[in-house]
């Protein structure tokens, strides 16, 4: 959302973006717990005004940047701006069940449950074919316009139409979502939204990691690949 927002041209969205290691328990450190009481990512803290102001819970920041930047991404139009929203919020409910339901029990849990797995499986599956309906009418989810509600659902439900999330895409067979997956190479090309993808990443090759981004020019000099040849 930061760099599509720098795409358009608003300047004050510069921002500074830190990783929060979870696997060391950063999230629950008082300094972050002050950010976000729910020791969750991500969180963001404004300091752009006259006192910080913290915002926590993704959708909760998407909506505040769009304010705080002229209603960016979100429709104007009563009808756009309703569907917008309700795709928003369907992610904010329907991506617990695809991370911490199915993601857990297929890839992550000591042991394989298989009444869990397919449970979770048939639940994504069931997410994944409203989607595709959805964008089988529409080429964004909240209609022929690019929203807040695209940048919520895509990295979750985008990485899974590609097969990225938890080498799974056989198993729920994700080449069945046509639509979804044409969506989700349309979005992949964007380049706000190839640097977005770089930010605070820390796997796969070198030049798409940037572990903290704090200037536009960090993705020129600051890439993994850049900092382990100095």
């Amino acid at each position: 959302m930061l760099e599509e927002l720098l795409a358009l041209g608003h300047k004050a969205a510069e921002y500074d973006a830190w990783p929060i290691k979870i696997n060391d328990g950063e999230q629950f450190g008082s300094g972050f717990v002050a950010v976000n009481p729910n020791s969750k990512i991500p969180a963001l803290l404004d300091r752009s005004g006259t006192e910080p102001v913290r915002v926590f819970e993704s959708g909760a920041i998407l909506m505040y940047l769009s304010e705080k930047f002229g209603g960016a991404f979100l429709p104007t139009m009563h009808s756009a701006r309703a569907e917008c929203l309700s795709w928003l919020f369907w992610q904010m409910g329907a991506a617990p069940f695809l991370g911490g339901g199915f993601g857990h029990f297929y890839a992550y849990a000591p042991e394989k449950i298989e009444y869990a797995i397919d449970r979770y499986a048939m639940e994504v599956k069931r997410q994944m074919d409203v989607l595709n309906r959805r964008l089988a009418e529409a080429r964004y989810l909240a209609g022929d316009e690019y929203t807040l509600a695209d940048i919520a659902v895509w990295p979750w439900y985008g990485a899974l139409a590609k097969g990225l999330l938890y080498g799974s895409g056989e198993f729920l067979q994700v080449n069945e979502y046509t639509h979804v997956r044409r969506w989700t190479d349309e979005i992949a090309q964007r380049p706000a939204v190839k640097r977005g993808r770089m930010v605070n990443r820390t796997w796969g090759d070198p030049a798409s990691q940037l572990h903290e981004r704090h200037d536009a020019s960090d993705f020129d000099t600051m890439t993994q690949d850049r900092v382990a040849a100095k």
